[in-house]
């Protein structure tokens, strides 16, 4: 298990500027290098996606020079915003900010957390409390928050959507949501319940992805909602295992579907489907491919944690799938760190 200790330096690989950018208009996550190297990577199937162009193309190089500038500013720009907020911000309700409280918790949840450590727990007891989703894509759903509490953060959320703070996008695909670390509610939400809480199941459940030495994440609600994003792409997460919790609000449609890990997404062929319930979280590999499908109605925001092991991103940087180029970055980085990580088994990456 990880342990406390000392503060550490966390680190972000320099692939994060020229690796995985996402253009949504044509649906696709590209590599950028430069435009000799766009033409030659992408050309045929962005001009199959409808890049046809010049113009059309001029624009696309464009948009990916603005986003890796944007990639490059953003752990100093993300620092000044958290600094803002954190001395001019009135919340709506301070008692979210409080220490991570069990009443916070669903008590299943707090079972399975409870059970885990315990002397004796294996996978199969684990596995009894709580919904296995997919067995062959070790995909699981519990209850993690409460009504009440995800009605109290749903409520400070758009409070904070609402004021006149500044605001950093979730994440490269999502452009409506709250930056937790921003917020001010890692130390005092997230982290516990990796700690305390989640690194428990996850060490049973996922012990050849890291699960048993998660020491950093990247937490973030987003928001889905008319006019605003409706659904999200196939895509992989930068972390070793994933949490998304339903928030609420009332919605339709919006459901979770997933591919195979580490499946490229133009052969996605019969997702698996996984329908939202508030309060309620999914686990699963950073590495399944999956997306959201289009929101029907009412607005959906969910919580969702980047959970990640630097004993095992150390190695293998997930994004670029290599040895990590590491660069000092804000808190928690990307998750790597410059100390040697102790020996464990990583997920196999086929």
């Amino acid at each position: 298990m990880a342990t406390a200790g000392a503060p550490r330096r966390f680190c972000r690989c320099a692939c994060f500027c020229s690796e995985n950018l996402y253009v949504a208009r044509y649906g696709l996550h590209v590599r950028f290098r430069g435009e000799q190297q766009l033409r030659r990577d992408y050309g045929p199937i962005l001009r199959s996606r409808g890049c046809v162009s010049p113009k059309d193309f001029q624009q696309l190089l464009g948009e990916l020079e603005q986003e890796v500038e944007r990639r490059q500013r953003l752990g100093q720009e993300s620092a000044a915003r958290k600094a803002l907020i954190s001395s001019s911000y009135h919340p709506a309700r301070p008692d979210v900010y409080n220490t991570l409280q069990d009443e916070a918790l669903a008590p299943e949840f707090l079972a399975a957390a409870e059970y885990s450590t315990s002397p004796g727990a294996d996978l199969e007891g684990l596995l009894q409390r709580l919904e296995t989703v997919s067995g062959a894509k070790r995909i699981y759903r519990l209850p993690v928050l409460t009504a009440p509490f995800c009605q109290a953060l749903l409520q400070e959320l758009e409070h904070f959507e609402q004021s006149d703070m500044p605001k950093g996008r979730p994440n490269t695909m999502n452009n409506y949501g709250v930056l937790l670390h921003e917020l001010g509610l890692d130390e005092q939400l997230v982290t516990p319940l990796r700690e305390r809480f989640l690194q428990p199941l996850t060490a049973l459940l996922y012990p050849d992805c890291g699960g048993g030495w998660l020491d950093s994440h990247r937490a973030f609600v987003v928001k889905y909602a008319p006019g605003q994003d409706r659904e999200l792409g196939c895509h992989y997460d930068n972390a070793e295992l994933t949490l998304n919790v339903a928030l609420g609000k009332a919605f339709t449609g919006g459901a979770l579907y997933f591919g195979g890990l580490f499946q490229a997404p133009s052969a996605l062929a019969r997702p698996l489907e996984v329908e939202h319930v508030v309060g309620q979280g999914i686990l699963h590999r950073g590495g399944q491919l999956h997306g959201a499908r289009p929101l029907g109605t009412g607005e959906r925001w969910n919580l969702v944690i980047w959970l990640r092991a630097s004993a095992v991103r150390n190695r293998l940087c997930p994004m670029c799938c290599r040895k990590p180029d590491l660069v000092d970055d804000e808190g928690f980085g990307d998750g790597f760190t410059r100390e040697e990580p102790p020996v464990v088994d990583v997920c196999a990456l086929t």
